[in-house]
């Protein structure tokens, strides 16, 4: 699945995708809540309002960058808390090379944020030892973001995240730390859409006159589009998403910019439009 916006091409690698099982993350979008969201179905939610959700990569192909947006869960990754996240051995650098991108050919990883499910592919281990997955890439990480996670290393889970999924890359001398707000080449900005982690961002595309816009996880899925103030659990502040969400979706709202899910399933891709008071994903 690919999208093109004026010279730039972005092309999505899924690592895992899911339907239901999503209360852990999204409790306000019980079934009950769902359904009424009738243009969730059938990409992003089943005829009994349970959620479809997708890990996946995605990798943007300038004129002169070869990039891979946030690097999914990872194999072989301990202490995970969700217990299908451990000892995975899934063939999603097989599927990465099979759609022309061996990792050799990356020269840029960047890191929406630093949670689990976006920097495992950062390493992979060989010989017992993490190592950087994409050896000839530079491994972009929010400045911000990577302060605020290393001040909290008294969190079992995110010592353990640093330790195989963004140490190794720091010790390899491979990372670079960057404003919110950093414009990564011409074509690739970022921007600040802060409350889902202190330091998150979404990534701007801009050429030749259109404009598509990577979402991370400022919203994890197309509910919130119709639900701004339902929040995550993983929200390190909730009403800070929130209002990011709100400010997202008045300037979005009626533009031509394509809108790329991070963790959408399905099409992934859309326009946002006004729906009554709220909003919708137009597929």
């Amino acid at each position: 699945m690919n999208w093109t916006i004026g010279d730039v091409t972005v092309t999505k690698i899924i690592e895992l995708e899911m339907t239901g099982g999503s209360r852990f993350l999204l409790p306000q979008a019980t079934p009950e809540a769902v359904l009424p969201i009738t243009w969730l179905q059938p990409h992003f939610a089943d005829a009994t309002g349970r959620l479809r959700l997708s890990i996946h990569s995605f990798v943007v192909e300038t004129p002169t960058r070869r990039i891979i947006v946030d690097t999914c869960l990872g194999n072989d990754k301990q202490g995970r808390r969700i217990p299908h996240w451990n000892d995975r051995d899934g063939p999603f650098l097989a599927d990465l090379a099979a759609a022309g991108f061996p990792p050799e050919s990356i020269d840029t990883v960047l890191c929406t944020h630093l949670h689990v499910d976006h920097v495992g592919w950062n390493t992979q281990q060989v010989d017992g030892q993490w190592v950087p997955t994409f050896p000839r890439a530079q491994y972009l990480m929010g400045r911000a973001e990577y302060e605020h996670w290393q001040s909290v290393q008294d969190r079992p889970d995110m010592a353990t995240i640093f330790a195989d999924s963004v140490t190794p890359i720091i010790e390899a001398g491979l990372a670079t730390l960057v404003e919110t707000n950093a414009r990564i080449c011409d074509e690739i900005t970022l921007v600040p859409t802060l409350g889902h982690t202190p330091g998150h961002v979404s990534v701007m595309i801009q050429s030749n006159g259109e404009q598509a816009l990577i979402t991370g996880d400022f919203m994890h899925h197309p509910c919130q589009i119709a639900h701004p103030e339902w929040s995550t659990l993983a929200d390190s502040d909730p009403e800070q998403g929130i209002d990011t969400r709100r400010r997202m979706f008045r300037r979005l709202a009626g533009t031509p910019v394509l809108i790329i899910g991070t963790h959408f399933a399905g099409v992934t891709a859309g326009r946002l439009v006004a729906d009554g008071d709220t909003y919708r994903l137009d597929v």
